[in-house]
This record gives C-alpha cells, sequence and structure tokens, in this order.
C-alpha cells in the first residue's frame, strides 16, 4: 500500500544518506547521545548517537545518525563501530573532538585519529557540576566557572580554578574532584582565539538538532 511504499523510500534514502563518502578532513567534529523511545517490535529506550562535523568554512555537517542497543551500550565497542564508518567514509583525520566525557570514547577517538585532541563539553561539565550542589549554590558555582573556562590563557584558568576549588572543596569534595579528573580535557580549547573557542567548547550544536 501507500504507507508501505514511503515508508520504504524514506529507509532506502536513510541508508544512502547513511552511507554517503564524506569529506577527507574536519577540523571539529562534535560527538553526543540522546535517548529516544524507538518502536522495534516494542517501544524501548535506545541511545542515538549523532557526530557533526565542522568543515574549514564553518559548516556544520551531519555526519551521520546510529541507534544504540536498549538498556545503553555506550563503551570502547560501540564508538569504535561508529568511528570506523566514519573513517571508512573518508573522514581521515579530524583536528578536535568535543564530546560529553562519554565512556569509552576518548580511547575510541585515540585509535581513530591518533593526532586529534578530545575536548570535553564545557556547558556539560557546568551542569554536571550543578548535580553536585545545593540549587541555593546554584548562581555562585556558574559565577565561579564561568571565570575558569573564559579565561584568556591556560595558566589564567589554573589561578581561577584554583581560586574555585579553595572556595567549594570541603562543602562540595565530589565536584572539585570531578574538575579535577576531566581537567586534562577541558584545557585544550583555551588554546585557541575566541572565535575558535565558541566552536569546539560545547556540543550544543548536536542539542539543538536533538530538540
Amino acid at each position: 500500500d501507500l504507507v508501505s511504499r514511503v515508508t520504504d523510500a524514506v529507509i532506502e534514502d536513510m541508508q544512502h544518506w547513511q552511507s554517503r563518502p564524506l569529506d577527507a578532513c574536519y577540523p571539529v567534529v562534535l560527538i553526543d547521545a540522546i535517548v529516544l523511545k524507538i518502536r522495534d517490535g516494542q517501544v524501548r529506550n535506545r541511545p542515538v548517537y549523532a557526530a557533526m562535523g565542522i568543515s574549514v568554512d564553518g559548516e556544520r555537517d551531519v555526519l551521520g545518525l546510529w541507534a544504540g542497543p536498549a538498556g545503553g551500550g555506550e563503551g570502547a565497542k560501540q564508538w569504535m563501530t561508529m568511528l570506523t564508518e566514519l573513517r571508512n567514509r573518508g573522514v581521515a583525520d579530524v583536528c578536535i573532538v568535543c564530546c560529553d566525557g562519554l565512556k569509552g570514547l576518548p580511547d575510541a577517538i585515540a585509535a581513530t585519529w591518533p593526532l586529534a585532541t578530545v575536548q570535553t563539553c564545557v556547558v556539560h561539565l557546568v551542569r554536571s557540576s550543578l548535580r553536585y550542589a545545593s540549587k541555593a549554590d546554584w548562581g555562585k558555582i556558574t559565577a565561579g566557572l564561568k571565570d575558569v573556562y573564559t579565561a584568556a590563557t591556560v595558566a589564567a584558568a589554573e589561578a581561577r580554578f584554583a581560586e574555585f576549588a579553595a572556595t567549594w572543596r570541603d562543602k562540595y569534595p565530589a565536584m572539585i574532584a570531578m574538575w579535577e579528573r576531566s581537567w586534562p580535557e577541558f584545557v585544550p580549547f583555551l588554546d585557541f582565539p575566541l572565535p575558535v573557542r565558541k566552536l569546539i567548547y560545547t556540543t550544543n550544536g548536536i542539542e539543538s538538532l536533538n530538540s
């Protein structure tokens, strides 16, 4: 019937789009995941992984969408499958990959594009910080963290973070520990000028796609 033919055509178009050749190099790639309800015999929550490339001209290109298994499945094997597909479709190299500390992803990036720099999404870090804190302190915490991630240099960011940690470590030690663990993958964007920083410090571009 008509509905079946239209559905088959849409699926064929999606498969063609998902397997299309890609540019050899994207200076920046954003990777994120969203959980959606997907009907596959029955309706279940499944993660959908998205990768978006930013070209040298600043244009955004959705590289692919992958539905993961029900119940999650984030891990090195999942990410290696995705990234290997991107490499096989032509993405030979990436300069910076911005992501949200997804389990197993940094190792998969290193295996796929050894010279790529992993940048933790700053917006996600700030949101995660608030999970450890009382709502009454959110305003002060976000203001203090803004001084850290808008610092002019890595050294200045380290100084601002030392002040922030001294203020909040006793009250929220887990929050400070999270930032200390994430620090090596938080600071790379600070080596770039402000216009470039805005492209690489957050995966919000993918969040807009998800919306």
